[in-house]
């Protein structure tokens, strides 16, 4: 049986106005990613220049990304009910405004409160510019094109972040790093409402006010406590923050069960594509972000390289993403998505077993490849779970569907960093306890195990053969955490390719749910598109 898109294919495929908007959608959602990471490279000259203190210092690093993803599901409901180019626009000027106030901040508390907003904003963003190409673009061989572009340039944003930070660092001060967002959400304002279609759900029912503020304080509290473990070592306060942030999201989804008018459609999850598709997300995000954790400390700490110069060195990573996106679309067609998600998880895979021979005297090049290789892969897994899961979704529940989407990202993102972290953590330690040169005091071999920064700082300080000494046993130590975080996650990535292979395969796993079918027949399902 044909699906609604296929049925609608010769006559509902996009046009020139619809790529024109995919190029301006991409633009605020690269900037979301990107105001993730820029902050990395001013840090030293706002501490330098406002004095937070180190809890205040804190809050202006995670202000951002909590409320983002505390309110990433919020608001693709939001947008779901009063239109989704209207809360684009809406958060666009927000982001403008942040940006403004964070870079003209005069106190800590200041930037703390404009990130933020930021972080409110941003959440309007990336749930709206996702869930409008589901609507923009109904074929399916188009739709996960667009799609592809879109994971591209939500990635790139990412890795761009330090070194447009890195370049206007070198000649301005560090709130010019905030007023970059400025042009681009002026160019959105003035291009979306000519190039951007409305839609909204045009029978949202009531909105769910409890349902927001659950979902908020369990996406936060989970996050919260996953990251203040990763950053100060396990603690029962910490851990039980998260447990806490856990039972609210479980109350809020059973909440979701028996009210009348849900924020999410919780039957979505028994769409075998959608379920599958949000845990591979999860998943790859957890390896992802874990690795990564472990690379940009490689570049600057045993190579010796300087921010902007690690950051460089990651461009050819960015660069090799949208060739694995384009390729897995274009593979997709003919073997099937469940197929080319297999694939591109073994690829993956492949990249961080070669990284599993990483040494502590490696070049550049040893950790370029394979996570060119990982990159690869990982671009045409990402371009089609996100397609597949908006594909479960019915159009009217695109937004919500959206925001799903990226807080399984978001999920997986904090517990890379918390649980490869830990693991790597405990690895360094004991490796560096065994190997620890002679000389040193006891308060300078904890220093030296407590981080690899810790024992550079050490080396520095100490005499200098012990030094050296102690320099090569941290790095040793460090290079021996990689190839077993490696490992980790190249077993990481076989276990979800068997997921995928063995739930997806199946003809029923990758078909769009009957919902889907019902509400894309319905001609009521979207306002009709206004310029």
């Amino acid at each position: 049986m044909s699906t609604p898109d296929q049925l609608a294919g010769s006559t509902a495929r996009a046009g020139t106005r619809e790529w024109i908007g995919l190029a301006v959608l991409v633009l605020p959602c690269m900037l979301v990613a990107m105001d993730m990471s820029v902050l990395f490279m001013a840090l030293p000259f706002l501490s330098s220049d406002l004095e937070p203190s180190s809890s205040e210092l804190l809050w202006i690093m995670d202000a951002y990304g909590f409320l983002l993803a505390g309110l990433l599901v919020t608001m693709g409901t939001v947008g779901d009910r009063v239109g989704r180019r209207r809360l684009l626009l809406l958060g666009a000027v927000g982001f403008g405004v942040a940006s403004i106030l964070a870079a003209y901040a005069t106190s800590p508390a200041t930037l703390i409160a404009s990130r933020a907003l930021l972080g409110v904003a941003g959440a309007t963003l990336a749930p709206s510019t996702l869930s409008l190409i589901r609507n923009m673009f109904h074929d399916p061989g188009q739709r996960s094109a667009a799609i592809g572009i879109w994971t591209a340039g939500f990635a790139g944003g990412g890795v761009l972040g330090p070194i447009i930070g890195g370049a206007l660092l070198e000649h301005f001060w560090w709130g010019s790093v905030f007023l970059v967002n400025v042009p681009v959400m002026l160019l959105l304002l003035a291009l979306g409402p000519l190039l951007l279609p409305e839609f909204r759900d045009p029978r949202p029912g009531r909105f769910d006010f409890p349902g927001a503020a659950l979902s908020l304080v369990a996406v936060v509290g989970f996050v919260y406590g996953i990251k203040k473990i990763a950053e100060s070592g396990f603690s029962w306060t910490h851990l039980a923050v998260s447990l806490a942030g856990a039972a609210v999201g479980a109350v809020f989804l059973q909440r979701q069960r028996v009210i009348e008018h849900p924020m999410l459609d919780v039957a979505l999850f028994r769409s075998r594509a959608f379920s599958v598709s949000l845990a591979t997300n999860w998943l790859v995000m957890l390896g992802l972000v874990g690795f990564g954790l472990f690379s940009s400390q490689f570049l600057q700490l045993v190579l010796g390289m300087g921010p902007l110069e690690s950051a460089l060195w990651s461009l050819p990573g960015f660069v090799v993403m949208p060739v694995g996106v384009a390729l897995g679309t274009t593979l997709a067609p003919r073997i099937g998505k469940p197929n080319v998600i297999a694939l591109g998880l073994a690829v993956a895979g492949v990249g961080y077993l070669m990284l599993c021979r990483i040494q502590a005297d490696a070049s550049v090049w040893h950790l370029l490849v394979p996570n060119a290789v990982t990159a690869f892969g990982v671009g045409a897994v990402f371009a089609l779970v996100t397609d597949l899961i908006l594909a479960a979704a019915p159009p009217e529940r695109a937004g919500s569907a959206s925001a799903l989407s990226e807080t399984a990202a978001e999920f997986g993102g904090a517990l890379g960093i918390a649980v490869l972290g830990s693991v790597g953590t405990a690895i360094y330690r004991g490796s560096l306890q065994d190997n620890a040169p002679p000389g040193l005091s006891p308060g300078q071999i904890r220093d030296a195990q407590d981080t690899l920064g810790g024992a550079v700082e050490t080396a520095a300080v100490v005499p200098p053969a012990t030094g050296r000494m102690l320099r090569d046993a941290a790095f040793e130590a460090f290079a021996r955490e990689m190839r077993v975080i490696a490992l980790v996650a190249a077993v990481l990535m076989a276990l979800t390719a068997v997921l995928v292979g063995t739930l997806l395969r199946s003809g029923r796993g990758a078909e769009p749910t009957k919902s889907e079918a019902a509400a894309s027949l319905d001609p009521q399902v979207a306002s009709s598109p206004t310029a």
